[in-house]
């Protein structure tokens, strides 16, 4: 595997040419902000918090999605990006109902964490406030449309890792959602194996466990290395 050269904030840095500029950028501690990413699953470029800018190129790239080249100068917190992931933090909370003080992620999310880092303390838009429903059939878990980003996690994760495929995605723009078994009730969905891996990746509370209440809810990201590194020492036996 060849070795590439590349500037980052104007850092000469080298990386493995199999990277993406999202890995790299964190290896030289540089801290960026992502909610769709996760380690572990597949990247899709979604939230676009990632945005970079790349010398040459006249738009902003996903870094999670992005692979390095050699010579690529690239910039990761200019003024331009400092508004435009303000901007993206602002359309993801105008877009559903974001109540932190009712919510049990509230101190414990990453939407409301990532939102505080960026110094978003209002938004300028205005809000969707669309009448979205509670899926509460499942006998474990609760899936709130009101507090969900798309991001896609929960779907990633119980294709990739779990191996399910109960979640997807309905419709398009602003009336997406995300479903189980074709649109029917989670409670009847019987591809569901209640792993909850799907509630651990959620970053908001979007997906929460039956029974917590406000600020109750921790998400256990961990978790998901942990098995992934087992599955590749072959720990596990099926």
């Amino acid at each position: 595997m060849s070795v590439v050269t590349l500037h980052i904030n104007d850092e000469l840095v080298s990386a493995r040419s199999d990277q993406k500029l999202l890995e790299v950028i964190r290896e030289q501690g540089i801290d960026i902000p992502t909610l769709c990413h996760m380690e572990g699953i597949s990247d899709l470029g979604g939230c676009r918090l990632c945005l970079v800018e790349v010398q040459g190129s006249n738009r902003l790239l996903a870094s999670c999605v992005t692979p390095v080249q050699e010579g690529m100068s690239v910039y990761t917190h200019s003024e331009r990006l400092v508004k435009y992931r303000r901007m993206i933090m602002e359309l993801l909370l105008s877009e559903r109902n974001h109540t932190c003080a009712v919510c049990v992620m509230n101190g414990h999310c990453e939407l409301q964490y990532e939102a505080a880092k960026l110094g978003v303390d209002h938004v300028r838009y205005d809000y969707l406030s669309p009448d979205l429903p509670i899926d509460a059939s499942h006998s474990n878990f609760t899936l709130d449309h009101n507090r969900c980003i798309l991001c896609l996690r929960c779907v990633r994760v119980c294709d990739e890792v779990e191996g399910a495929h109960t979640l997807d995605v309905m419709g398009r723009g602003t009336n997406s959602r995300i479903i189980t078994a074709l649109n029917r009730p989670w409670g009847k969905c019987i591809s569901c194996t209640k792993c909850g891996k799907c509630v651990q990746v959620c970053p908001t509370g979007a997906l929460f466990e039956k029974g917590s209440s406000v600020g109750e809810m921790e998400k256990r990201h961990a978790f998901l290395s942990w098995i992934l590194n087992g599955r590749e020492r072959k720990e596990w036996h099926w």
